[in-house]
């Protein structure tokens, strides 16, 4: 049990060719254990994800781009945000905050 006077807390996940099914359980995890009073939102920060024929094939990129947006579109308190260039983490991270 948590005080009803704390603040809430958003919850900023950066990744960059991150696999789809990884992320959203992620995102879910934090959903299903966080309390709602005090989850203020989860800002999903994709730090400019590119198609990687050795790493990260394109098929996995169109659905990060694709099935990302429209599944985040139904989920409460989620926002994503993609950056256009490569910025690393605490810069990504930073893109989130604003």
């Amino acid at each position: 049990s948590y005080p009803e006077s704390l603040p809430t807390a958003s919850v900023i996940i950066v990744f960059h060719n991150e696999n789809l099914s990884v992320l959203l359980r992620s995102v879910h995890s934090v959903l299903n254990h966080s309390p709602p009073h005090l989850l203020g939102q989860i800002i999903l920060v994709d730090d400019a994800s590119t198609p990687d024929r050795e790493r990260f094939y394109e098929a996995h990129w169109e659905r990060l781009q694709d099935e990302l947006t429209e599944y985040c579109q139904h989920l409460p308190k989620v926002l994503l945000v993609r950056v256009r260039q490569r910025r690393g983490l605490m810069m990504a991270r930073m893109e989130g905050a604003w």
